[in-house]
């Protein structure tokens, strides 16, 4: 997501090199579309290995023209259904209360219901091991809250209970669903319904765990963290489980104390960013809690499959704000995770573990994300790039450098990378790997802050100053081995409306125009599905006034076209893809329909911008999972 208060006082103060601006020069969108060799670069050879892989399938649908509409457009032959909307009662066997948007409902409640600004989105055959592609588990995320549409009375009257019903409005959905017919619905009720919120008990583990940097007054062992929250994107590991991904986790807290160097590096400030919480929460307060903040900025691992389950927080991925953690096999089965810090000026790192894959025993991998190495990325000037190990002792990791031990490491991951020289980029955010080339893309959503007096200047990775419409990098590891230490690296596209000089001053995008892209996502035929994420402030405004409302397109790698799949409601952030095996259904999360530019806090009434899902009548609007089919029941984009 792309709040503009997410980067209020968050400096990156990092020495790294700049990477010298020669990148004019390579960045020709002509010289791009000329063949699929070329790859857009033109002062350094392009991707080792020459061109990405063809598709097993190319993109054959109508594409759908820009919209404001405040509905979910989609090609003709294609019917897409708001499924599971906040509010709705998940179906747990204690009970399924119904959404009550004038009433208002209890955070008990609450608790059994979808949460918030639904985000990251994976679908979980039934049962376990199966392929059905008509019965399964989505896991899906709940970013945050809109408190003017949370409550009733908006901040009015703010109350412990208010503080307890928006933390339940946070976190995670287990719900079962099922197809009858061509129609998906929600199984209520159902064993597998889960909630896990801003107060859900969750171990820690690995590295960290049990740290005295980890250690509170309420947890004396440093073992156990109440709740995730924040929760953008997400990843799945090949034994099942769920990764959810703490992202803007420091908007929570407040510190009017002494602040820390690493709450400030963080973005924690004095007065919070408006969730309140810690008027009735003291753990927010980071000045009397100050070692809260540290058990949070973590990668969330849970096994939708089994509900009594503990969520874990897996400290050797890192502490930052992660968008996302997205997973792909070595050459020798270890596990591969890569993950963005969706900040600007901050670093795409990789987790690769100590062991390999037990494929065959799903019990053996409970720990596997426990042990192994995080890295961050460093992207050369000449289209070549290395992994910085993370790793105590090493190079600039030492005691006598400031940092304690491995532990000290992880809960500072942003001053580690900082140390090392990573490259700071432009907000990364969702990550995908090609599922036969093992090609890695990255979604660089925006950053309008490069160039600007005391910030970073361009450099190859990020050529753009200001980048007000975001960009595409990706990278193949060197020998095609996600575990290598080094990887090729070019530009595969610039989003932008191409009628703005600042696109590229040499050429345009290529294929239909979007800005701001955020959600990607390869599909088992090597389809690139896009998804983008304009901020409400400047959504239809400024450069943005003729791209309309968010979208999703989908992407023939090989070829370069990029097609126009899906138009958004209102106010809306388009976000979360995943499909059954079958390629048959396609679920996706609209996120903050109706959201207003102040992109904070929503009115309540009246809900000028948009009144989807429910229409006019319906009340507030609301985040949810869509179903999208084809009407003649084949695959979805071929």
């Amino acid at each position: 997501m792309s709040h503009s208060y997410r980067d209020g006082g968050i400096v990156n103060d990092s020495t790294s090199p700049e990477i010298s601006s020669v990148i004019e020069a390579r960045l020709s969108r002509r010289d791009f579309v000329k063949t699929a060799a070329a790859l857009a670069v033109t002062a350094i050879a392009p991707l080792a290995g020459c061109v990405s892989a063809p598709p097993l399938a190319t993109p054959r649908f109508s594409r759908v023209e820009i919209s404001t509409d405040d509905r979910v457009r989609v090609p003709p032959g294609y019917t897409a259904t708001a499924m599971y909307k906040w509010g709705d009662p998940i179906g747990h066997p204690s009970g399924s209360p119904a959404f009550r948007p004038d009433a208002g409902n209890t955070a008990e409640e609450q608790a059994l219901q979808a949460g918030m600004h639904h985000d990251g989105i994976q679908y979980f055959p039934l049962p376990y091991g199966s392929q059905s592609s008509t019965r399964g588990l989505l896991a899906i995320n709940h970013e945050y809250t809109d408190d003017g549409l949370l409550h009733t009375d908006g901040f009015s009257n703010w109350s412990r209970d208010k503080v307890r019903k928006a933390q339940n409005a946070h976190g995670c959905s287990v719900v079962e669903v099922e197809a009858k017919g061509g129609r998906w619905s929600v199984v209520r009720p159902s064993s597998y319904a889960r909630r896990i919120t801003a107060s859900t008990p969750i171990a820690i583990s690995g590295p960290a765990g049990g740290a005295p940097a980890m250690r509170t007054s309420a947890d004396a062992s440093g073992l156990t963290a109440l709740g995730t929250f924040n929760n953008c994107a997400h990843g799945y590991t090949p034994w099942g489980t769920y990764l959810t991904c703490e992202e803007n986790w420091d908007t929570y807290f407040v510190n009017s104390a002494t602040m820390t160097e690493d709450q400030r590096r963080n973005g924690i400030t004095a007065k919070g960013r408006g969730y309140r919480w810690h008027e009735f929460d003291e753990r927010f307060d980071a000045g009397r809690h100050p070692n809260e903040p540290n058990r949070h900025g973590w990668v969330v691992e849970f096994d939708p499959y089994d509900p009594g389950s503990t969520p874990v927080k897996r400290t050797a991925l890192g502490r930052f704000s992660h968008e996302g953690a997205w997973t792909t096999l070595a050459a020798d089965g270890r596990l591969v995770v890569y993950l963005g810090d969706d900040r600007t000026f901050e670093y795409i790192y990789k987790f690769v573990s100590a062991q390999r894959v037990d494929a065959t025993d799903r019990k053996a991998n409970r720990d596997l994300l426990d042990r192994g190495t995080l890295y961050a990325a460093r992207f050369n000037d000449d289209g070549t790039g290395s992994w910085l190990p993370l790793v105590h002792g090493t190079g600039a990791l030492t005691r006598e450098r400031g940092f304690a031990d491995q532990a000290d490491v992880l809960i500072r991951t942003r001053a580690a990378a900082d140390a090392l020289k990573a490259t700071p980029m432009d907000r990364p955010e969702w990550i995908a790997v090609q599922p036969r080339t093992k090609e890695v893309y990255c979604t660089l959503t925006n950053n309008t802050s490069r160039g600007a007096a005391g910030a970073a200047k361009t450099d190859a990775p990020n050529p753009r100053a200001p980048n007000v419409f975001g960009h595409i990098i990706r990278w193949r590891e060197k020998g095609g081995d996600p575990a290598s230490g080094a990887f090729d690296w070019d530009i595969y596209t610039l989003a932008g409306d191409p009628r703005h000089a600042d696109v590229d001053k040499r050429g345009n995008i290529r294929g239909d125009a979007f800005g701001s892209p955020d959600g990607l996502w390869f599909d088992p035929d090597g389809l690139l599905w896009i998804q983008t994420d304009i901020s409400t402030s400047t959504l239809n405004r400024n450069h943005y006034e003729r791209l309309g409302n968010n979208q999703m397109l989908c992407a023939d790698t090989a070829s370069g076209e990029i097609r126009r799949f899906l138009t958004g409601p209102s106010g809306c952030e388009i976000t979360g893809v995943t499909m059954t095996p079958d390629m048959r259904t396609m679920f996706i999360n609209i996120q903050h329909p109706g959201e207003t530019s102040s992109e904070r806090s929503d009115p309540l009434k009246p809900h000028a911008v948009s009144t989807w899902p429910d229409g006019p009548s319906g009340g507030r609007p609301r985040s949810a999972t869509v179903v999208i089919r084809r009407d003649d029941g084949g695959r979805i984009g071929t």
